[in-house]
C-alpha cells in the first residue's frame, strides 16, 4: 500500500510538472501583484537573453511563503522591497542603526541568500482615499483621519498583519477607528470604488490611484520608510549557472524610475497588455533586448489547466483512498485508537489550506507536489468518517449470521461488510472529490497551477473573462465528479442499497 501511495505522488510529479526531469532552471518567482509579476518576467527574459535556462512561477502568495521557497531551494531569484525586507523578514535580527549595506548583505549571505543594487524607483506604502472624498472631509494627511473615526478601513491582508502595517501605524498616529477589515489588493480598489470602504493602504506606484482618481494622504509624520525595489537571490546561482545568470540581475540595476513604472502597470492593469509583452518591450526599449515571450493560444491555455487541476484532485484523491479507507477499517475494528485517528484527520481538516501550504515548503518546496499532499490531507476526513460510519450502521443480527455461517473476518469483511458499507464509502469518496475541485484552485498561489491560474490572474488584473476561465470550468469539474461517483455507485454498490440519484 505504501508502495501504491509513493506511486502516486510520484505521477503527479511527472505528469504535474512536465519540465521535471528536463536539464535544471533557474526559477524566478514572483508575488501575486502586478508589478512583482512584470520584473519577474524581465528577470526571466534577461536571464533568458544571456543564455540561462530560466523560468517564471508567476502569482505567488505573500511575503513569508515566497521567502521561505527561496530559503529552501524551490526559487532562486524574486523581486522584493527594502522596506519588507528589514520590517517583515529580517525584523526579529538585531541590527545596528542606521542599517548599512555590508550589514545586509552579510546577514542574507548567513542564509545562503543576496542582494541586488535598487532597480531605481520607490514604491512606498501609503494610505488613500478617493479626492471627491478628501476634499469633502477635508484630509490631506493621514493624521487628519484622527478627526473621522467613523471611516470605514479596507486594508490588503498582509499590510493587517506586517509589524510596518495597520498596528504599528494605528500607534504612531492615535487612529481611532475600529471598521478595519483586511481583503486582497486588487479588490480593495473595487470596495474603494463603490464606496464600501473608505479608506485602503496603496503602492505608491499602482496605476489604480491614476484610474480611480484616488489621494494618497500625506505621511506627516514619516511613518513608512522606503520600499526600493531590489532583487533576492540564492548564491548558489552563480555556481550552477555560471556568471551570466548573476550579470543578468545586476543590469536592471537604476533603470527603472517610479514614473516608469506606474506606466508599466498602467500598460498591464489598464490596457490589458499581458506583463510577459510589457516586460519584453521594456527590454527593447531599454537594453535592444529582442525577446519574444511564447504565449500560447487561449483554447491550448485552458486546457493544460484543466489538466493540471485533474492531475491535482486525481492523484490526491486516489492516495487519500488508498489510505483512508484502510484507516476507517482500522478505526472501526479498534475502538479506542480509532478515536484517535478520528480526532486526528478532524484536526487536520481543521487547518486552513493557506497555511498548512506555507508549512509544507521547506519539506516540499513549490509547485504541484505540496498542493497534492495538502488535497490528501484534506480528503482522508470524509472517507475515514464515512468508511466507520458504513461500517458501524450494519446491523449486528447479519454478522452474527455471517458468523454462523462460518465465514473468516477477513472474508465477512470483503463480501458482508465492505458492500454493505459501500454507499457510504462512496458518499465520502464523492464528497472529498468535489471539495477537493474547489480547494485545488488554491495551488496557483504556490505555483501548482492548475484553474486557479486564471482566477487569481483575473482578480489581480480586475479581468472577469480571466476569471470565468477559470471557475465555469472548475464548476464543471465538480459536477462532474459527483455524476462520475453516483454512475460508480450503480455499478459497485448492490442494487438495494443505493441512494436515489441526486436531483
Amino acid at each position: 500500500m505504501k508502495r501504491v501511495f509513493s506511486v502516486a505522488f510520484a505521477c503527479t510529479v511527472l505528469f504535474g510538472n512536465p519540465a521535471r526531469g528536463a536539464s535544471e532552471k533557474l526559477h524566478v518567482a514572483s508575488k501575486a501583484f502586478t508589478e512583482s509579476v512584470i520584473l519577474g518576467e524581465m528577470v526571466t527574459q534577461l536571464e533568458r537573453g544571456s543564455g540561462v535556462p530560466a523560468e517564471h512561477r508567476s502569482g505567488l502568495g505573500g511575503t513569508r511563503l515566497i521567502w521561505n521557497a527561496l530559503l529552501a531551494g524551490s526559487v532562486d531569484v524574486y523581486p522584493e522591497y527594502s522596506g519588507t525586507l528589514l520590517d517583515e523578514i529580517l525584523s526579529g535580527d538585531t541590527r545596528p542603526e542606521p542599517v548599512t549595506r555590508a550589514w545586509l548583505e552579510q546577514i542574507l549571505a548567513t542564509r545562503g541568500v543576496g542582494i541586488s543594487e535598487p532597480l531605481g524607483f520607490n514604491n512606498t506604502y501609503a494610505l488613500g482615499l478617493a479626492s471627491e472624498r478628501a476634499r469633502a472631509l477635508g484630509v490631506k494627511r493621514i493624521s487628519d483621519l484622527r478627526e473621522h473615526p467613523e471611516l470605514h478601513f479596507g486594508f490588503s491582508s498582509e499590510f493587517m498583519s506586517r509589524k510596518d502595517g495597520w498596528p504599528a501605524l494605528q500607534q504612531r498616529y492615535g487612529l481611532r477607528q475600529r471598521n478595519v477589515q483586511g481583503l486582497d489588493h486588487d479588490l480593495a480598489y473595487r470596495a474603494l470604488q463603490s464606496g464600501a470602504i473608505d479608506v485602503t493602504d496603496l503602492y505608491t506606484t499602482d496605476a489604480e490611484i491614476r484610474r480611480y482618481a484616488l489621494l494618497a494622504l500625506e505621511d506627516d509624520q514619516r511613518f513608512f520608510k522606503r520600499y526600493d525595489a531590489i532583487l533576492l537571490f540564492r548564491l548558489d546561482i552563480e555556481a550552477r549557472f555560471g556568471k551570466p545568470a548573476v550579470a543578468a540581475l545586476r543590469r536592471l540595476q537604476g533603470r527603472i524610475d517610479a514614473t516608469h513604472m506606474q506606466a508599466l502597470n498602467a500598460q498591464a492593469k489598464l490596457d490589458r497588455v499581458p506583463e510577459a509583452r510589457v516586460a519584453a518591450a521594456f527590454l527593447n526599449q531599454n537594453f535592444g533586448l529582442e525577446a519574444a515571450p511564447t504565449e500560447p493560444t487561449p483554447g491550448r491555455m485552458l486546457w493544460a489547466r484543466i489538466w493540471e487541476h485533474l492531475v491535482l484532485v486525481g492523484s490526491s484523491l486516489f492516495a487519500a483512498i488508498l489510505i483512508a479507507v484502510p484507516l476507517g477499517i482500522f478505526a472501526y475494528k479498534n475502538r479506542r485508537a480509532g478515536q484517535v485517528v478520528l480526532a486526528a484527520v478532524g484536526v487536520i481538516q481543521t487547518l486552513p489550506t493557506l497555511a498548512l501550504l506555507v508549512f509544507m515548503i521547506p519539506l516540499f518546496g513549490i509547485g504541484s507536489l505540496p498542493a497534492v499532499i495538502a488535497l490528501f490531507l484534506y480528503s482522508l476526513l470524509p472517507i475515514v468518517r464515512n468508511t466507520h460510519a458504513g461500517l458501524s450502521g450494519i446491523s449486528p443480527s447479519l454478522r452474527e449470521s455471517a458468523r454462523a455461517l462460518g465465514l473468516p473476518r477477513a472474508a465477512m469483511l470483503r463480501l458482508i461488510e465492505l458492500p454493505l458499507a459501500s454507499p457510504l464509502i462512496l458518499a465520502g469518496i464523492k464528497s472529498a472529490a468535489v471539495i477537493n475541485v474547489g480547494t485545488a484552485t488554491l495551488g496557483a498561489l504556490i505555483g501548482a497551477g492548475g484553474l486557479g491560474q486564471p482566477i487569481f490572474t483575473g482578480i489581480r488584473l480586475d479581468n472577469v473573462s480571466l476569471i470565468l476561465q477559470g471557475a465555469i470550468p472548475a464548476s464543471l469539474l465538480a459536477l462532474l465528479a459527483q455524476g462520475t461517483f453516483e454512475l460508480l455507485e450503480r455499478i459497485v454498490v448492490p442494487k438495494g442499497l443505493r441512494s436515489p440519484p441526486s436531483v
